[in-house]
């Protein structure tokens, strides 16, 4: 095995160690001759009785085979999976480590497959999906930038099959910061005559010392992360269900652990006992819609590229994309006080067009909700090949369920995407939930007028599979009932069914191109479904524009 290996016996943190705080420091504290004394801390006898089968059973469980392992180390728990038959890829950063669990490997009769990898950068150095990804040894507390963190789990995200599970651990350092340091020594750091305790403790520094026999010691500079963080973090990337267990256990007061396993799946539930069957099918439908293939090519090839929503034409004959990002610079212009400190979130974000272009324009953290994993997948492709993937980070979820905590967000954007809603009050909800006090609301959605009956509207409703459209009053009542104030509606529905002419112009011009990707039927359906559209907004049964409110 051809590794690069450091030759630095001691480890170097300068005149003042607590003012280490960088990511990339980590690979100068694993030095040789503390790499070497590691399975003295780790003890593995001790360590394999200690956790027993949790980590084993757990991925059984969700039926995962194929593993990754991120946080290698020296190889304890590689090699313990490739005993009980998964299929595992051992990564890590530290070549100096990754050596080390090669010789544990072979010493245990398996021949592990090593790859250096940063975890920001994770999708360049390793390949393929995996059905479960492991970080253990409180091995993430090594980075200290909150981007970092974004963007590593961010990575594990995209590498994850659809169903597919990250197990992720910490020290508890809610214990730590609050209640100074204690431990039983029993769970992790299972050697003996082996003393670990923290230096130096802060906010933003957890400095551990490890002193082995013979007053040998060494250091390592971590990021004291809390629980409640770590969760917010790992919904904010779109995992979904977040479980925690203290210790291995599933029940456990907050500050008894040593530390806190979390068990976190990428799978989406839409539809729970509490959700109504009403958006439960809605928000199944559209999902299904755009998850098809003869959707994605047909939105991906026609639609301007990266959006998926109604343009600002200059003359009837513009090509989509440029009117498109016309509505987006639009919008933009139009929202206050934004700058590289604002957080915003688009809920139904389709291609990430617009997230990628606020991002650009502002330098700010862009959320990009989305119910589709196919649009979702080349929205990331799309943020890696523009540099913005540290930016923009892609979720898939569902806007009737917005995956983050009450007051998060400076703006929330959305883009023609709400009539897709079986509840649209829900939407509203969840939309104010989110924002901060003084927080901005900046959407377009193709409407009905206020005075319109849904029996004229009945083509466009059944080629959308809904029930309703919704209306400006709608939008209004429903904002103010829930603490958004109108700052104004910008009536720009001569500018819909210009652009459904344009579309089914570009449709019709590129048939057979088309037809190799995208199914004649589909083609077909789309057309006749354009064709309404393009009658309703001419018989002014439809109206569009940019609503913009602010929360109180």
């Amino acid at each position: 095995m051809s590794i690069e290996t450091e030759e630095s016996l001691e480890q170097s943190f300068g005149n003042d160690p607590t003012k280490v705080r960088d990511t990339h420091h980590y690979k100068d504290e694993y030095v040789n001759s503390f790499v070497d004394k590691w399975d003295n801390l780790i003890g593995w006898k001790n360590r394999e009785l200690s956790e027993g089968d949790f980590f084993i059973k757990t991925l059984r469980r969700h039926g995962a085979r194929k593993i990754l392992d991120v946080a290698t180390g020296t190889g304890f728990h590689s090699i313990r999976l490739l005993k009980a038959g998964f299929d595992v890829v051992s990564a890590d950063g530290s070549p100096v480590m990754l050596a080390k669990a090669f010789e544990n490997g072979v010493k245990n009769g398996y021949i592990l497959r090593t790859v250096q990898a940063d975890w920001r950068f994770l999708n360049r150095d390793i390949h393929g999906e995996y059905d479960a990804i492991i970080c253990l040894g409180n091995s993430f507390t090594h980075l200290f930038d909150e981007n970092d963190r974004r963007k590593a789990l961010a990575e594990y995200y995209a590498m994850l099959k659809h169903d597919g599970i990250l197990i992720i651990d910490q020290r508890n350092y809610d214990a730590i910061l609050d209640n100074g340091y204690s431990s039983k020594h029993t769970y992790y750091y299972c050697g003996d005559n082996v003393k670990v305790e923290p230096e130096y403790v802060d906010s933003g520094l957890a400095r551990f010392k490890y002193i082995f026999p013979e007053e040998t010691h060494f250091h390592l500079n971590m990021f004291p992360l809390r629980k409640k963080y770590m969760h917010r973090l790992l919904k904010e990337v779109g995992f979904q269900n977040v479980e925690t267990y203290g210790d291995f256990q599933e029940t456990y007061h907050d500050h008894e652990p040593d530390f806190f396993i979390h068990v976190v799946e990428k799978k989406y539930k839409p539809c729970g006992e509490s959700v109504p069957p009403e958006l439960c099918e809605a928000t199944n439908i559209a999902r299904d819609y755009y998850n098809s293939g003869d959707a994605d090519n047909y939105y991906c090839t026609i639609w301007g590229g990266e959006d998926i929503h109604i343009g600002l034409y200059n003359n009837e004959s513009e090509d989509v994309a440029t009117a498109s990002s016309r509505t987006v610079d639009k919008m933009f212009s139009l929202l206050k006080g934004i700058d590289s400190k604002s957080r915003v979130l688009d809920i139904g974000a389709g291609y990430g067009g617009a997230a990628r272009a606020i991002a650009k324009k502002a330098g700010c953290s862009v959320s990009a909700l989305n119910l589709s994993e196919k649009e979702n997948q080349r929205d990331r492709e799309m943020n890696r090949q523009q540099g913005l993937d540290k930016l923009v980070t892609v979720i898939d979820g569902s806007f009737e369920s917005i995956p983050f905590p009450d007051n998060s967000f400076d703006v929330v954007w959305s883009q023609d995407a709400i009539l897709h809603s079986g509840n649209r009050e829900q939407v509203i909800a969840e939309v104010s939930r989110v924002l901060k006090a003084g927080g901005q609301f900046i959407f377009t959605d193709p409407m009905m007028v206020d005075d319109c009956s849904d029996d004229v509207l009945k083509p466009i409703l059944e080629r959308i599979h809904l029930e309703t459209l919704g209306s400006p009053g709608f939008y209004r009542k429903t904002c103010s009932a829930y603490g958004l104030n109108e700052i104004k509606f910008h009536d720009l529905s001569e500018y819909l069914p210009i652009h459904y002419q344009r579309i089914l112009e570009e449709t019709e011009a590129h048939e057979e191109t088309l037809k190799k990707t995208v199914s004649t039927e589909y083609i077909q359906k789309m057309k006749k479904g354009l064709k309404h559209w393009i009658d309703g907004g001419k018989k002014g049964y439809l109206t569009w524009g940019i609503f913009h409110f602010s929360k109180e």
